[in-house]
């Protein structure tokens, strides 16, 4: 992946490229973990000030470094990493507000990335998935369930219902007979212990 030589980038965007270039090429697990961890708060305060919930923010957070980090292998070095996680983190959120229903006022917010440009929020209509929708879904998926078979037992069927079958905290209440406080505290708990994961943190279950 070559750098586009038009443009002038960042220091912070150029570590970026480096980053890339190690979980790509040499498939280092902690450049993916680097790039999570200097763009998790950011990303998720975007989608926060989208959805307004705190569980949804973290839910949809997740699912767009998933996004991105199996298509990775697809970046190419013509703008900034955050600009191409921003753009793929506010979709996401967008097909979730439009699948909700949910209102909100902030989708035609403006962001600006590492080089000061903003970043525009596509916002046509995806009633229909495309071929290319269907396959970074079923990419997500793949790479989630990477993290989730290494969840204990309980942990495991809780994101299954969740990501997988994308019920919602209600519905999964419901399925397994619990309160709905102890699914959300439950669900929070898999989310961060899916992170140490994806950190390459040693655990102990």
């Amino acid at each position: 992946m070559e750098i586009n030589k038009n443009r002038s980038f960042s220091e912070k965007a150029l570590k970026d490229f480096r980053l890339i270039d190690q979980a790509v090429i040499a498939k280092d697990q902690m450049a993916y973990a680097e790039l999570m961890k200097r763009y998790k708060k950011p990303v998720y305060h975007m989608v926060l000030k989208m959805v307004r919930n705190v569980d949804d923010a973290e839910d949809l957070t997740i699912e767009a470094f998933s996004k991105a980090f199996k298509s990775l292998h697809r970046f190419k070095k013509d703008y900034t990493f955050s600009t191409w996680l921003f753009r793929i983190a506010t979709n996401n959120a967008i097909d979730f507000i439009r699948k909700k229903k949910l209102r909100t006022i902030s989708i035609h917010t403006s962001y600006k990335d590492d080089n000061g440009d903003a970043v525009e929020i596509d916002v046509e209509d995806k009633g229909n998935l495309t071929p290319q929708d269907l396959a970074i879904k079923e990419q997500r998926i793949e790479l989630m369930r990477m993290f989730v078979d290494k969840l204990p037992a309980k942990y495991q069927r809780l994101v299954k219902l969740r990501y997988f079958q994308e019920l919602s905290y209600e519905e999964i209440a419901t399925e397994l007979e619990a309160p709905l406080g102890t699914i959300k505290a439950q669900l929070h708990r898999s989310r961060e212990l899916m992170r140490e994961l994806i950190e390459g943190k040693e655990t102990r279950f």
